[in-house]
């Protein structure tokens, strides 16, 4: 294998590891990137935690990827959950999983992970360019860069790693240019989509003077046979939560297929119907509606103000009537919000310009990985996972590449 460079582009969890996976092998690697600096969509993920990764039993996590499982089997099974905490603790960052299942640092930052990663980084000679966009490739195959001083180009690396991101949070850096580049060459494109994103409702007025900000803790979320726990949040849009996101792309088809959907919200989901019902005719029905919510189960203020907006003018002094709405309150969803606001993308690259080896069919010598790619995962640790597995998957591909050239 010659001295020649590896190449990668993008500052991302999956350029980050196929850097370090490369230049643990013994050899040269620069990173290229549009921003001034690295990593900066992993680093507003790490508000909230950094959800690194999830516990379940791996069969049950690879199931997660959807249409993408059958590529994601063997990238995980390859650089596992357990994979991915021993990585984080050879960096002296400890985890531990939460009640839910997650996995999370134990500082709860994503600053702390990243600042011991870019050490390590620099210790292994990897070269970090910031402020270069990637502008395809000029006229004799090299890569082509523009930089604050004018164009750079870049001729015959050892191989190229793309790892651009998809298109959600553009003003951190995903913003989906890169796709006109490859489309250019003749490369397949599926269009963007916004995956793990709030959804629209039509709320009145006021309802909102009301409700907007207000959360709804410990609901379950039904679409059809799904069921899923947690919280949401109302927005002055429509909806935001983990829930909505779990089921975003099923959510997301059929708004695009019938113009809106569905779905079943139980505000109270320990209890069964006759159970609200009881407790609720245990309370004077010339209460309000609020205290009556508040007395017999326990429910906060944005409950009223929701069954009142959604319960479809039916008589709530009913218990039966109640109780029903309660365990079962419909809500129509007639948007999904864009990609500005989505926590991650469906659509990119599709997977069948690809080799086993991550490597484009038709640009021998360029590899892809993480969220450039068209697959799709719910949050809970999976997003992360999958970039942190492609990027490994496509540094062994470039190695294994340039080890033959």
């Amino acid at each position: 294998m010659s001295d020649k460079p590896f190449i990668i582009i993008g500052a991302g969890p999956a350029g980050l590891i196929a850097a370090e996976t490369i230049a643990c092998a013994g050899h040269k690697v620069r990173i290229y990137d549009a921003m001034p600096s690295p990593a900066r969509k992993f680093l507003m993920a790490g508000r909230g935690g950094l959800n690194l990764t999830h516990s379940e039993p791996l069969d049950r996590f690879i199931g997660r990827y959807g249409a993408a499982r059958p590529l994601f089997d063997r990238l995980i099974r390859a650089f596992t959950p357990m994979d991915l905490r021993n990585w984080c603790h050879g960096l002296g960052v400890e985890t531990f999983i939460g009640s839910s299942g997650r996995v999370f640092p134990k500082e709860m930052k994503a600053s702390t992970l990243l600042r011991a990663w870019l050490r390590r980084l620099d210790s292994l000679g990897v070269e970090l360019l910031p402020r270069h966009r990637w502008a395809g490739w000029t006229a004799y195959g090299a890569l082509h860069f523009q930089t604050p001083a004018g164009d750079v180009a870049v001729a015959d690396p050892a191989a190229t790693i793309l790892a651009l991101g998809g298109a959600s949070w553009p003003r951190l850096g995903s913003d989906g240019g890169w796709a006109g580049l490859l489309s250019a060459k003749g490369v397949p494109l599926a269009p963007f989509r916004p995956s793990n994103s709030g959804f629209d409702v039509r709320w009145s007025s006021g309802f909102l003077e009301r409700a907007e900000g207000m959360p709804l803790k410990r609901i379950t979320l039904t679409l059809g046979d799904r069921t899923v726990p947690g919280e949401l949040v109302v927005t002055a849009s429509g909806l935001e939560g983990g829930p909505l996101y779990a089921l975003s792309a099923p959510l997301r088809d059929a708004i695009e297929r019938d113009g809106a959907v569905d779905i079943l919200l139980d505000l109270k989901p320990d209890l069964t119907v006759s159970q609200a019902q009881n407790r609720l005719a245990r309370v004077p029905a010339a209460d309000s509606l609020p205290n009556r919510l508040r007395k017999a189960l326990s429910l906060a203020p944005p409950a009223a103000a929701l069954l009142r907006e959604c319960g479809g003018g039916a008589d709530l002094s009913r218990s039966m009537t109640l109780a029903g709405l309660v365990k079962a309150l419909p809500i129509r969803l007639t948007g999904m919000q864009g990609l500005n606001r989505a926590i991650s993308t469906a659509g990119g690259l599709r997977l069948a310009a690809l080799n086993e080896a991550l490597m484009l069919k038709d640009l021998p010598g360029v590899f892809a990985c993480g969220e450039m790619l068209d697959w799709e995962a719910p949050t809970g640790g999976y997003l992360l996972q999958g970039c942190f597995a492609s990027g490994m998957a496509a540094a062994h591909g470039a190695l294994e590449y340039a080890q033959h050239e």
